[in-house]
């Protein structure tokens, strides 16, 4: 999982309930079981780790540790269900290209399960999506 050694903020919370995450672009939808979380890059729960184990290739150069704003997405519903961006991701979404009110690094957004997501990749990214469900 992504740690980056050099941020002292706490990881945010895995969800506590089960939701579906949409993916906008294909319309791949993924039930999201907080008991059986994948182990892959970002914190535990996040969305990068949801799509990467979905099958759905997101760029993340720096492997997860909000060093970079290459695993950029766009959470079109249930934005508020995931904790605010710390100041790096902040910093880091500074970079990113086609920024949007609803932009996050995928790699930090972790949604609670309170609702439903819905996220869309930006244009950049979309022929990294796999139109295969998996």
């Amino acid at each position: 999982m992504g740690i980056n050694p050099f941020i002292d903020a706490e990881a945010p919370p895995p969800p506590k309930k089960a939701y579906k995450l949409t993916v906008k672009n294909t319309g791949q939808v993924i039930d999201v079981d907080p008991d059986n979380l994948p182990d892959e890059e970002g914190q535990p729960g996040s969305l990068l780790g949801l799509l990467l184990d979905a099958g759905i290739e997101v760029d993340h150069v720096c492997g997860g540790v909000v060093a970079c704003s290459t695993c950029h997405i766009y959470v079109t519903k249930g934005f508020d269900s995931a904790p605010e961006a710390i100041d790096e991701e902040e910093d880091q979404l500074d970079f990113a290209p086609a920024l949007r009110d609803d932009s996050r690094l995928s790699c930090q957004c972790v949604p609670d399960g309170s609702v439903d997501v819905e996220v869309e990749l930006p244009e950049w990214n979309r022929n990294e999506v796999s139109e295969e469900p998996h």
